[in-house]
């Protein structure tokens, strides 16, 4: 279903495929061994920017699936600052490895690879527009702790505007029958082709400057950090750090089987008092991110369907 593919935004797949890739996961979750699947395979992990979740568990996925690891982990380990063109050095480390996953701040940079190099090719973030296997691991997040995908109430809070977390979430939610709630400053609202395409779908949205009057109602709460790096100008990120900050007794009243999430890093928008919270999976989240690029990887390099 997968095998070879490009994976550059969430609109690559079907809910058939979103679903293919959850269960492969939730097979290898059960199993819990280290496999011999991908034995004599290379993954070439190209970042351009720093990553700690995401650059790891793909290291991690890979090896448990018995293949080894290339790559670099930023622009100045690359040969970028020797004046080698983007172009030159994706077209290089072809030739090394057999799947390529790449990180870069340029959007769009993930689409131009694909169409350069032959092997596969994983967007592991496009500067603040896609990040489709954050969005593979959040849902696998919600089905594990909601048992489905359908008929729940999310609310997204935070940087709606350059989190291309919040940005993949809501595109690949749009496969489901879902209702959203976006709750933000007004600077940091979702741009407006991403509503258009929740209308196209007939996804049922809120927009909200704060949480208070609906947290009781959502079945998810998804948090983002208000991401300095992604800010034209300091001025303009010092009027919203700190905006939100989530705190054990905005929880005290919520459904039993509410779940807050966030793709971390956090910096102050969650306080750590809700740590221990039964509500709180972000930690559970990022560990999921294993075993789905794992299922992933095993799907694009021609793995066969998984039994059981």
């Amino acid at each position: 279903m997968l095998s070879s593919k490009d994976i550059i935004s969430i609109n690559d797949f079907s809910r058939e495929e979103i679903l293919h890739i959850i269960q492969t996961a939730a097979q290898l979750e059960q199993d819990g061994q280290k496999h011999d699947y991908l034995r004599g395979k290379i993954l070439a992990t190209v970042f351009y920017e720093t990553s700690t979740r995401t650059k790891i568990s793909f290291n991690v996925a890979m090896k448990r699936l018995g293949g080894n690891v290339i790559g670099f982990s930023h622009l100045k380990n690359s040969s970028f600052l020797k004046g080698e063109s983007f172009s030159d050095t994706l077209r290089i480390l072809e030739g090394y490895c057999d799947i390529m996953t790449l990180r870069a701040p340029w959007e769009g940079s993930a689409r131009y690879a694909g169409e350069i190099v032959d092997v596969p090719v994983i967007n592991a973030g496009d500067g603040s527009n896609q990040h489709p296997t954050q969005t593979l691991l959040d849902l696998y997040t919600v089905m594990q702790t909601q048992g489905r995908l359908d008929h729940l109430r999310i609310g997204m809070l935070g940087d709606l505007k350059y989190g291309r977390t919040v940005h993949s979430l809501l595109m690949g939610l749009s496969h489901f029958n879902v209702e959203l709630f976006f709750i933000s400053h007004p600077t940091l609202s979702v741009p407006k082709r991403y509503l258009r395409h929740l209308e196209s779908k007939g996804i049922r949205y809120h927009i909200l400057e704060n949480y208070p009057q609906i947290i009781d109602e959502l079945d998810i709460l998804y948090v983002t950090r208000v991401q300095k790096e992604r800010f034209p100008d300091e001025k303009e990120y010092s009027q919203v750090r700190g905006l939100y900050q989530l705190s054990r007794k905005d929880i005290s009243s919520v459904r039993e089987n509410f779940k807050i999430m966030h793709p971390l890093p956090r910096v102050d928008e969650i306080n750590p008092d809700v740590d221990d919270s039964e509500h709180a999976v972000y930690f559970q989240q990022a560990k999921n991110g294993v075993v789905v690029r794992e299922a992933l990887i095993y799907l694009l390099l021609g793995g066969e369907k998984l039994k059981g």
